[in-house]
C-alpha cells in the first residue's frame, strides 16, 4: 500500500514538472519569435524610412511583423531611426519584443 502511494506521488510530481517545463519552453519559443519579428519589422521600416524601399515605414513594419505572426503595438520614427514594438499571443498572455534599427550613430 505504501509503495502505491509513493508511486502515485512520484508520477504526480513528474507530470507537474513536465507541464511546467513545456510551458516554459513554449514561452521561450514565443519570446524568440517575437524578438525575430521585431528585428525584421524594424529593419524593414528603417529601409523604408531611408528611401531604400518605397512606402510608409510603419506600414512596412506592420506587414513584415504580420508575416511572422506578430502584431505591431508601437512604431516610432525619429529621422532614419525606427523603433518597433510587437506582440505575439501565447494563450491568455502576450510575448512582447522591441527593436530599433537605423544608421549607426555619428561619433564626432
Amino acid at each position: 500500500m505504501a509503495g502505491s502511494a509513493t508511486t502515485i506521488g512520484v508520477v504526480a510530481v513528474t507530470a507537474t514538472l513536465a507541464v511546467g517545463f513545456l510551458a516554459a519552453g513554449g514561452a521561450a519559443t514565443a519570446a524568440a519569435r517575437a524578438a525575430g519579428a521585431a528585428d525584421a519589422a524594424a529593419l524593414a521600416a528603417a529601409d523604408t524610412a531611408s528611401g531604400l524601399v518605397p512606402g510608409e515605414p510603419c506600414a512596412r513594419a506592420t506587414d513584415v511583423a504580420s508575416r511572422a505572426g506578430a502584431t505591431v503595438s508601437a512604431c516610432r520614427i525619429d529621422g532614419l531611426i525606427v523603433t518597433v514594438e510587437v506582440s505575439i499571443a501565447v494563450g491568455p498572455l502576450d510575448a512582447r519584443a522591441r527593436a530599433r534599427a537605423g544608421p549607426p550613430p555619428d561619433d564626432e
